[in-house]
């Protein structure tokens, strides 16, 4: 198995970023090596040193995605035995050419606190966290969307992405057997439909997590699943209220297809 390093003088996320894209366009498994705030010249030759180590011990020349501000570093890195690629010196030359302005590096610039952008945040998640699953109706005139479907089907992971990505205050609400029952949102929910976005998710899928949390439970059965997913795809086509499939998708993809259908802008840094 190849074994490919994200390395960066700061968190390492872009580098993740960068290189987990260019890697998923290829049928091949890699061993991911995340390594952040390689700060020193001592650190990035400890780093080169496992580049190194991996590369005689595999057989392959690992793949390396990194970022550094300092140029000393990325020269040690690119001396190792890696294959290395550094986004960030490519797409600061074409930019740079364009501006004709030269760049200026900072060190944790880009995932530094940018403080108006972190109070969004950190209120976010909070008020996700205080307003998941349906414990606490009486704040959904603050929420900027209400994301509801059956339990287990990936509402609460969801909500706390989109606030703390986007700073969005997300609620959710679980459609329980009675709600499914009746036909219609409960009369919590009503005053707030437009503000509701679904989320369904395939019963075979719901059936396996559900089993992993209640095994052997009326709850976790696939006819049980079935009945409920049908249940609440027609509610949400009664009423139009936009929904997603959650099955294929990870929570990154459908928080930025929530925000592409609904409109919802981040928070401004």
């Amino acid at each position: 198995m190849r074994t490919a390093f994200y390395i960066s003088d700061g968190t390492a996320i872009t580098s993740e970023v960068f290189g987990h894209a260019t890697l998923s366009m290829f049928p091949v498994e890699f061993n991911h090596q995340t390594i952040p705030f390689v700060e020193t010249t001592q650190k990035a030759h400890e780093i080169k040193a496992l580049i190194d180590l991996t590369a005689q011990n595999s057989g392959d020349r690992p793949l390396v995605f990194f970022t550094f501000v300092n140029p000393e570093l990325s020269d040690i890195i690119l001396s190792s035995q890696g294959v290395c690629y550094d986004f960030l010196a490519l797409a600061s030359k074409v930019v740079k050419k364009e501006l004709n302005v030269d760049p200026v590096p900072k060190i944790h610039r880009t995932h530094s606190i940018h403080e108006a952008s972190y109070d969004f945040r950190i209120e976010a998640v909070n008020y996700a966290l205080a307003n998941d699953d349906g414990a606490n109706i009486k704040d959904y005139e603050q929420a900027d969307i209400i994301l509801v479907g059956v339990s287990r089907c990936g509402k609460t992971p969801t909500s706390l992405y989109l606030a703390l990505q986007y700073g969005i205050k997300a609620a959710n609400y679980p459609m329980t057997d009675d709600d499914l029952e009746k036909g219609n949102y409960p009369r919590c929910l009503l005053p707030y439909k437009h503000k509701l976005f679904g989320l369904t998710i395939n019963p075979e899928r719901l059936a396996a997590i559900r089993e992993g949390r209640m095994a052997n439970s009326k709850y976790a059965s696939l006819r049980q699943c079935r009945i409920e997913v049908r249940e609440v795809e027609m509610l949400f086509k009664r009423h139009k209220t936009p929904y997603l499939n959650s099955t294929s998708h990870s929570i990154e993809e459908i928080s930025a297809k929530i925000i592409s259908e609904t409109g919802l802008t981040r928070r401004k840094y």
